[in-house]
């Protein structure tokens, strides 16, 4: 079967050996494993991941007519869901933590890594994610305080992920060869994290912040809290400050601050 990559997808399928090599070896694959592999696209990735034995292989592809090429390829060695990962819902693949591979298609990527974030049981379903990323998204959730692409990705991130950059890659790694370079991050969830009743609360916070990105923060302070003044001396905040220069840990106080005027 041929197979055309679809744009509207965001498809571009990874054909380069040493870096499917360098992904094998980050997941650091035992027979035991429960893996999952988000977009295998034509399966160059599952390949290599089979030779390790692992106890159990889901791949999750959106698109039927690789899905129907990867059952003919791998057959039952491999549980394949032919969905949108957005509607898969973890839980219910394994009893186990999994090790999560993707290449991410480009223009989900934030959402899922927000859904995984957001997910209340991310500690009890996975190990480790081993992703590929646009290099501006990478760029972004690795950002830190002051730097320019540190923003609301990067907070989110930063509240319940462990992560580790581990290259660059060429657009050349790929086909069809996108106009980007790539990132591989590898993710650990936090055992310990600051406590936020509903993320989306966080979402919303820094979503105030950022829009006034410009501005210093006295501006979505006063629109989030009546008590601006209160908040901002309980957390000794200087109001000239601007969204960029408040550290993570600050958004998450003020989360804490916003969720307990909601009760």
């Amino acid at each position: 079967m041929k197979i055309k990559p679809k744009k509207s997808l965001g498809q571009n399928f990874l054909i380069d050996k040493n870096i499917i090599k360098l992904i094998i070896n980050l997941g650091g694959i035992v027979e035991d494993n429960i893996l999952v592999e988000v977009g295998p696209g034509t399966g160059n990735l599952t390949e290599q991941i089979l030779l390790k034995n692992p106890k159990k292989l889901i791949l999750i592809e959106k698109d039927k007519n690789l899905a129907k090429l990867l059952i003919e390829k791998f057959n039952n060695k491999i549980m394949l869901i032919n969905d949108d990962i957005l509607n898969v819902e973890e839980n219910e693949l394994s009893d186990k933590k999994m090790i999560i591979f993707g290449n991410l298609p480009y223009n989900i990527s934030t959402q899922i890594l927000a859904k995984w974030i957001k997910h209340k049981n991310l500690n009890s379903i996975c190990k480790k994610f081993i992703l590929m990323f646009q290099k501006e998204v990478a760029d972004r959730i690795l950002a830190n305080t002051n730097q320019k692409n540190y923003g609301r990705l990067s907070i989110l991130s930063s509240w319940r992920l462990n992560i580790k950059k581990i290259k660059e890659i060429s657009p050349k790694c790929f086909f069809p060869s996108p106009k980007v370079k790539s990132t591989i991050l590898l993710i650990e969830p936090k055992t310990n994290f600051f406590e936020i009743k509903n993320p989306k609360n966080l979402e919303y916070i820094t979503n105030i912040f950022f829009n006034q990105r410009r501005k210093m923060i006295k501006k979505p302070l006063s629109i989030l809290f009546k008590n601006k003044d209160e908040i901002s001396k309980k957390l000794k905040l200087n109001l000239n400050l601007r969204p960029q220069n408040l550290s993570p840990l600050v958004y998450f106080k003020l989360c804490k601050e916003y969720e307990n005027l909601l009760n």
